[in-house]
């Protein structure tokens, strides 16, 4: 990650996000100020990525589809932004390395459990941040982009951030990452529902 580039980055899209869609952001505080976490986040835009990654305090690494890095200056722009390659359709062991180097070095990772932008609602989610948190044993930040996908309206857009989760345990079955990634879709859909907090 380019720590100036993001931070500039950052400043741009958060003032055009707070100037076109009058974004405001809740529940800051429940962002960890240091150490390694992981923020899991609701996905029904593709604006969802910068409009949270704009309004947290801290900054975020993502995971993003490998055909983007060959997109030239998008390729190298997300690079730089910190961003990594994962392979939606075959082995996820080398995103999975590269988000636990970003987690051990006290790094913010964000996550999007859908998988993909879920606009219909039933796209079910998958254990990826369950199985980041129980192996690395760092927090969980639940989070929701509300509005996101009424931009081209011009829609107010909020970002609310939930009480940190506890990780499963380090050896966590299966079923128990199941389990705690179903904990993790109710914080966030309770914040769906939610009517902010304070700023």
């Amino acid at each position: 990650m380019n720590a100036r580039f993001y931070d500039f980055s950052k400043f741009v899209v958060s003032a055009i996000a707070r100037t076109v869609w009058r974004a405001r952001v809740f529940g800051a505080a429940n962002v960890p100020a240091a150490g390694p976490l992981i923020v899991a986040c609701n996905h029904v835009s593709y604006l969802d990525p910068p409009i949270l990654g704009c309004l947290c305090p801290r900054r975020i690494s993502y995971m993003a589809k490998k055909e983007l890095f060959v997109i030239p200056v998008l390729g190298t722009m997300i690079r730089a932004l910190g961003a990594y390659p994962v392979d939606r359709h075959g082995s996820a062991t080398a995103a999975v390395k590269r988000s636990l180097q970003v987690l051990e070095a006290g790094g913010a990772i964000g996550i999007f459990p859908e998988g993909t932008r879920n606009t219909t609602g039933t796209i079910a989610p998958q254990i990826g941040a369950a199985l980041l948190a129980s192996l690395a044993q760092v927090p969980v930040v639940p989070a929701c982009v509300r509005g996101s996908h009424r931009a081209l309206r011009l829609a107010r857009t909020d970002v609310i951030f939930g009480i940190p989760l506890s990780p499963p345990a380090r050896k966590a079955t299966r079923g128990d990452l199941a389990k705690f990634t179903a904990e993790i879709m109710k914080a966030i859909g309770e914040l769906a529902e939610s009517t902010g907090g304070n700023s």
